[in-house]
């Protein structure tokens, strides 16, 4: 499974009725829902490598929450980070204030971070001799 695509599922699965959505998507007309998430990727770095392969990538994410609960916002975060270290992904700390484009919206964020085992999907099969009749004894 694609790493963002398990980044939003976690969150949707945590919080069923927020919207996840990437940062700089939303217009400057679309109207903020009163909960929600926001992710950037920072960037994808290769961390492992074997004979001149990338064996491990890390994903660097920035997630946002915004509400126009001031206290939710701290909660919302604390029950996501336990959502996502139980999927696998890498959040420490106590996270950030973000800044909101609407007086209406307080916002705070956490570093997400996930390891990526980079694994050869198809293998490709070792070449085995054709049969060879004559080696058939039962023939």
């Amino acid at each position: 499974m694609d790493v963002k695509t398990l980044l939003i599922e976690t969150i949707e699965d945590e919080f069923e009725t927020y919207d996840v959505i990437q940062q700089g998507s939303m217009s400057a007309e679309d109207p903020y829902p009163d909960n929600f998430f926001t992710f950037f990727n920072n960037n994808a770095d290769g961390a492992g490598f074997y004979d001149n392969d990338e064996t491990r990538i890390v994903w660097d994410f920035d997630l946002n929450f915004y509400s126009i609960d001031p206290t939710h916002v701290n909660s919302a975060l604390i029950t996501v980070k336990a959502a996502l270290k139980e999927a696998g992904f890498i959040c420490t700390g106590g996270g950030y204030d973000v800044l909101s484009d609407e007086p209406t919206h307080t916002g705070r964020g956490i570093n997400v971070l996930y390891m990526e085992t980079i694994t050869e999907d198809d293998p490709t099969p070792e070449e085995t001799p054709e049969d060879d009749p004559d080696d058939n004894p039962e023939e």
